[in-house]
């Protein structure tokens, strides 16, 4: 018969307890919420959530389906603006201002804050024309080395050394592990501060989800990226600090990762974690 304190152990055997715990304690915070209230038409999808996000750390969001964790993605770079039925009440902050201010331009907000979606989704273009699609819509290939930027980010998505001599191919040609990490490298290439990531390892295969966890870890020492994920093990693997939403968008605990999967406070989540619901 499995114990509590065995299925504790499966997962805890999976956390890695960070090097930047430390670190994280005086970390600056990049995105805050205050009382943050979204609803679509009647229907409430997050409650009262206030948090607040470190920069350049790996924060997981995890909890069972329906519980407002993409809703929590698209409202840090205010991609429900495009839902009509959206409404939001609360604070929501970016480096001290609140991006619900109606003197803050949602475009030049998302070219700080990028975003990499669940399934791996490539323009029908070149490789290299992928990566440089945001320079160009920015303006910026007139004032900046083009090539050098490509090159930069493709290897900063750990991409360039298994495509620097087709980079005029279609990335539709890639494999899905490689075109996720493609969809990393035209996020990342214009230099955003915040990589939001909506399950980008659930449609691959363990070898390419294991190359885009691996890939994770390094790009928190440039950016700080804020990753959905419905895989426990991975949240235990590639956090430093992770949140825990329940059923009515409520956020019932948010703390260092090994806190969360092994000794968390509310007894909710830990049942969520071993399984006993969700």
């Amino acid at each position: 018969m499995t114990t509590r304190e065995d299925e504790h152990a499966l997962i805890s055997t999976e956390v890695q307890t960070s090097e930047r715990t430390d670190a994280d304690k005086t970390a600056e915070t990049v995105v805050r919420m205050n009382d943050l209230d979204v609803y679509y038409g009647e229907e409430q999808a997050l409650s009262a959530v206030s948090v607040e996000i470190p920069e350049h750390r790996v924060t997981a969001i995890i909890g069972p389906s329906g519980c407002g964790k993409s809703t929590f993605l698209r409202c840090v770079n205010r991609m429900n603006d495009q839902i009509p039925s959206c409404r939001i009440d609360g604070k929501l902050f970016f480096h001290g201002k609140n991006v619900y201010d109606d003197d803050v331009d949602p475009v030049a907000l998302r070219r700080k804050i990028g975003m990499v979606f669940q399934k791996p989704n490539p323009f029908p273009k070149s490789i290299y024309e992928n990566v440089a699609y945001g320079l160009r819509v920015q303006g910026k290939d007139d004032t900046v080395d083009l090539d050098e930027q490509v090159e930069r980010a493709l290897k900063n998505a750990a991409l360039w050394e298994e495509v620097e001599d087709q980079l005029h191919s279609s990335g539709l040609d890639l494999s899905g592990g490689q075109q996720q990490r493609l969809c990393i490298a035209r996020a990342i290439a214009p230099d955003p501060e915040v990589l939001l990531m909506d399950e980008p390892t659930s449609a691959l295969d363990p070898v390419a989800a294991s190359k885009i966890e691996d890939l994770i870890d390094d790009l928190a020492r440039e950016y700080t990226v804020i990753i959905v994920t419905h895989n426990m093990q991975q949240a235990a693997r590639i956090s430093d600090k992770t949140a825990v939403f329940l059923t009515g968008g409520k956020l019932v605990e948010f703390d260092y990762t090994p806190k969360i999967f092994e000794n968390p406070d509310d007894q909710r989540v830990e049942d969520y974690i071993t399984g006993k619901f969700g």
